[in-house]
């Protein structure tokens, strides 16, 4: 076994649509309208990061949040500095108090005592602007109001905080906005509509009952909406210390509920290097085919890829990114029957893998993809073979206060609650016990914009080392491209507070680099500190059972990794068609960091060479036989960095790869400008189901060669090629 660690320094070609690249030159086709602590010196390990937290620049993205007061424009006060401790602790006591009643009773009688609620709901009882609530609704809404964000309720949230309304505009173009609200509150007769809600508002409220419903049940684990939203604010306090100079060791001590913690840079099982064990790795991963599920997480809004209909409009998940003759699901599902094949022709067996497909309805992607189901006929495989199950949205706030971010009344933004809640979801939805009765005791992870994940061995290796060696997580990583919107892969070392020492692999998200103190600077001989740790990918393998114990434990650990990104622009239309853009987030879960509960502990520090004992575990290899993702869309004169115009490259340099050592003549695949300018050497496209190990795929190639400018496709299994010019 190889095992190598780097050294840690602080450590049919129907093209729909196009991207933003010479047209002859792409078969993606959008049009242009659619689409981180002192070491201690007992510790044996190589010298770990010892950082301080860096300063997070509060600096919006776009236009700061403004608040307007009903005083004359030219003699408004400037807004209240808001004060994330006192909210916090205001919601805390909320949700422990919620948190011990038993009755929807108890727990109207308890928010009904938070002075937010009292001043809101005395005169609107059960009759919310004419329309009759039921207990539970009348909770929810109460729920919002005592979070805080009493601005959804449009008018009727309006006439709190004594007249001063938080919303992301100028005072003068709230002005005009206030002013046309009141003409619109009028009705034909000129006689003012009170407080009645339309049709279309009545509809709006509909739909927001129903998503504060989902945001009840499934956060509650955390405390509901009112858990939510201390959250929220938690998270963005964290990282709003200003003029404070915090340690690392400390910030991530309280972060990670421990006395201290060391991050060191993970020993890994480089697949390049031991080529033999590698193959015998891959081999236990199609023994174990049997009894392997295969899990899609699809939920995101893919906003970067900006795909769109060209005939509708509407916006598209990523899953419908037509990628070399079909969409991205479809190949997906073409690497799992490829590996399918070789168990069939190793075995004499067929093998169906059962595969679960988290979905959102963000930009209608449930429906897409029950559509695209449907479409190809489950793909042959029938749709026992398949469950999908719906992620719930989550309200997206305002960088600087946490505020719901509203397109118009009862309408806030909503986005998908990130990856990390499909552990939750999968027992809340009965997907664990779905894949029990398949007979499944693990599975593999891989999202939608990964075209080369299932590439050679690398997927197989992962999995077939999880199930020989009864491990609970295990990453496919490889090495990191500097400036990459992508986490890595880091040894936690923690000494626990009830003295123990706890030992895993886990992830650090790109967005939380600053939090950790883990900067991009030229801090080690290699260059960059971010690139001594491998990538995180979101390759992974899990455990069933174990991943079903933590998404049922009704605990916060249901929900890994929870952050809150908020160095995104937030873009929407509102009521009136003006467009608006604000700094801000949701809260997402990150699926990797399920790795967080399965740290092995001891009752002494450990020594170099932790990782064999460890549950958890990292496979290596090639960036290439890893990670090419086509995640954003390309833009001039970007890089082509995880486009799908990159990620084509990368399967063409792959070809270059397996051909070249067959003995056929084929030119090699220049850089990426020489691409930029003159578009791929030549496309070959190779079905999976040749290999899809390489070694099998070499086995049907021999002499001959492919010039320049050349086009193959090969869409067939069996096949053999003998001096083929």
């Amino acid at each position: 076994m190889a095992r190598t660690s780097s050294t840690p320094v602080l450590h049919h070609n129907n093209p729909l649509f196009t991207l933003n690249s010479k047209p002859s030159h792409s078969l993606f086709f959008f049009k242009s309208s659619f689409l981180y602590s002192n070491s201690l010196s007992s510790s044996n390990f190589s010298p770990p990061i010892q950082l301080h937290l860096l300063k997070q620049s509060r600096n919006s993205l776009c236009a700061p949040i403004a608040r307007v007061s009903t005083a004359p424009v030219e003699y408004a006060p400037p807004a209240p500095e808001f004060d994330f401790d006192k909210e916090i602790a205001r919601l805390r006591a909320l949700r422990e108090a919620l948190a011990s009643c038993g009755t929807l009773v108890e727990k109207l009688r308890t928010i009904d005592s938070d002075s937010r609620v009292k001043s809101f709901f005395k005169s609107w009882r059960n009759d919310f602007g004419g329309v009759s609530l039921s207990d539970c609704d009348l909770y929810l809404l109460k729920c919002v109001v005592a979070a805080g964000q009493e601005h959804v309720l449009g008018e009727f949230g309006a006439e709190l905080a004594n007249g001063e309304i938080e919303i992301g505009r100028s005072y003068i173009k709230n002005a005009l906005y206030a002013l046309a609200e009141m003409i619109e509150s009028w009705d034909v007769d000129g006689g003012s509509r009170g407080h009645g809600l339309k049709d279309e508002e009545k509809a709006a409220l509909k739909s927001l009952l129903k998503m504060l419903g989902e945001l009840e049940q499934f956060y509650d684990c955390i405390g509901g909406i009112i858990g939510y939203q201390a959250t929220v604010l938690e998270l963005l306090a964290q990282s709003t210390h200003e003029g404070q100079t915090i340690n690392w060791s400390e910030q991530a001590g309280m972060l990670l509920k421990c006395q201290f913690v060391e991050i060191h840079s993970p020993s890994v099982l480089d697949l390049s290097e031991d080529i033999e064990y590698a193959s015998q790795a891959a081999l236990w991963g199609i023994e174990g085919l049997p009894v392997l599920g295969e899990i899609y997480p699809l939920g995101g809004s893919a906003d970067r890829l900006g795909l769109v209909d060209p005939e509708t409009g509407e916006c598209l998940p990523a899953a419908m990114l037509p990628y070399c003759g079909r969409t991205l699901l479809e190949g997906l599902i073409r690497d799992l029957q490829a590996r399918e094949f070789l168990y069939f022709k190793l075995y004499g067996e067929q093998c169906i893998t059962p595969v679960a497909i988290m979905t959102s309805s963000a930009k209608n992607n449930h429906g897409h993809i029950t559509y695209l189901c449907e479409r190809f006929g489950w793909f042959g495989r029938g749709r026992s073979s398949f469950q999908i199950f719906e992620q719930p949205l989550v309200p997206a706030v305002t960088a600087e206060d946490g505020q719901w971010v509203v397109t118009r009344p009862f309408e806030p933004v909503c986005k998908p609650g990130g990856h990390g809640v499909i552990w939750k979801l999968a027992h809340d939805k009965g997907v664990f016990k779905w894949f029990q009765s398949h007979g499944r005791k693990g599975a593999t992870v891989r999202q939608i914009s990964n075209v080369v994940a299932a590439t050679d061995l690398t997927l197989l290796a992962l999995a077939g080392i999880g199930l020989r060696q009864g491990k609970k997580l295990g990453f496919a990583s490889c090495k990191r491209n500097s400036g990459a919107t992508e986490g890595i892969n880091v040894l936690l070392e923690k000494k626990n507070l009830d003295g123990n020492w706890a030992y895993g692999l886990s992830c650090i998200e790109y967005t939380e680099f600053d939090k950790f103190g883990i900067t991009a600077g030229p801090l080690s001989p290699s260059g960059s500190l971010q690139a001594d740790f491998p990538a995180n990918t979101n390759i992974l393998y899990v455990d069933l059972p174990s991943a079903e114990l933590i998404g049922s434990s009704k605990s916060e650990s249901s929900l890994p990794g929870m952050v809150l990104n908020v160095k995104k622009p937030i873009t929407y239309m509102d009521q009136f068609g003006m467009k608006h853009c604000v700094s801000g987030g949701r809260l997402e879960c990150t699926m990797q960091n399920i790795a967080d509960n399965f740290a092995n502990t001891y009752s002494s520090r450990c020594h170099k060479g932790v990782e064999d004992g460890l549950d958890t575990f990292i496979v290596y290899n090639e960036r290439r036989k890893v990670t090419s993702s086509a995640k954003k869309r390309r833009r001039h004169g970007k890089s082509l960095h995880q486009t799908p115009d990159g990620s084509l490259l990368d399967i063409m340099r792959n070809a270059y790869d397996i051909l070249s050592h067959c003995e056929i003549t084929i030119p090699k695949v220049q850089g990426n400008e020489e691409y930029v300018n003159s578009g791929p050497p030549y496309l070959i496209l190779l079905h999976p189901a040749l290999g899809p190990l390489w070694e099998v795929t070499r086995q049907k190639f021999r002499c001959g060669s492919i010039a320049m400018g050349s086009e193959l496709q090969i869409e067939v299994a069996e096949f053999l090629w003998r001096n083929v010019q």
